[in-house]
C-alpha cells in the first residue's frame, strides 16, 4: 500500500465515523487538511483574509456535508471540489452584490472596463480562465490543476498519473500554451 492510499483510507474511515455523530475526528480532518484547502482559497482569491475565512466556510460546509461523502474517489479529492465550488459561489455572490448603480439607484446604460469597481474585473478573469481550463483536452487538464492549482511537483504528478516527468512537463507546456491561445480568442471578440 502507498502512503497515499492509506491516508485515503484513514479519511474514509474518520469520514464514516463523523457520520455516525461521533465529531471527535472532524478535528484530525481539520488538522490535516486545513493548509491545503486554505492554499486552494488562497490561490483563486489572491487574498489572505478571504482566503482564510473562506477555509473556514469550507469546513463549515464539510461539516454539513460529510454524511455525503461515499468514498467513489479520494476524500481530498471530494474535498478539493468542495473548496473550489465554496470559492466560485463566493465569487458569484460577490459580483451579485457589486452591481454597479449610479447615485440615484439605477443601473447605468453602460460600463466602460477599469470603471467604477475595477476590484470586480477578476471575478470575470477567474470565470474565463475556469471556463477555459474546462476546454483543455483531458491529459493537459490534468497536469495543468495538479502542477499550477493543487501545487504538486512534475516527480508527484508523474507517479499520480503513471507517467515520465518530461511527459508531465510537456503536457503543462502545453496545457499553458492552448489556455493563453484560448483566453486571447475570448479577448479579441471583446475588444472589436
Amino acid at each position: 500500500m502507498t502512503a497515499e492510499t492509506i491516508t485515503n483510507t484513514l479519511d474514509f474511515g474518520v469520514a464514516k465515523a463523523i457520520t455516525k455523530e461521533d465529531m471527535s475526528g472532524f478535528d484530525a480532518l481539520y488538522q490535516q487538511h486545513y493548509r491545503r484547502v486554505f492554499s486552494i482559497c488562497l490561490r483563486m482569491t489572491g487574498n489572505m483574509s478571504e482566503a482564510e475565512d473562506l477555509a473556514q466556510d469550507v469546513f463549515l460546509q464539510l461539516h454539513r456535508k460529510i454524511k455525503s461523502f461515499r468514498g467513489e474517489s479520494a476524500f481530498t479529492t471530494w474535498l478539493h471540489r468542495l473548496t473550489v465550488n465554496q470559492v466560485l459561489m463566493h465569487f458569484r455572490k460577490r459580483s451579485v452584490r457589486s452591481e454597479l448603480t449610479t447615485e440615484d439607484g439605477e443601473m447605468p446604460e453602460t460600463a466602460e472596463v477599469g470603471s467604477e469597481q475595477p476590484a470586480s474585473l477578476p471575478i470575470i478573469d477567474r470565470i474565463a480562465l475556469e471556463t477555459a481550463i474546462s476546454e483543455l483536452p483531458p491529459g493537459y487538464r490534468s497536469v495543468f490543476v495538479l502542477h499550477d492549482v493543487e501545487g504538486y511537483e512534475h516527480e508527484e504528478i508523474a507517479k499520480i498519473l503513471g507517467c515520465n516527468v518530461g511527459t508531465s512537463k510537456s503536457q503543462l507546456h502545453k496545457a499553458r500554451m492552448k489556455l493563453r491561445r484560448l483566453i486571447q480568442q475570448r479577448q479579441e471578440p471583446q475588444a472589436a
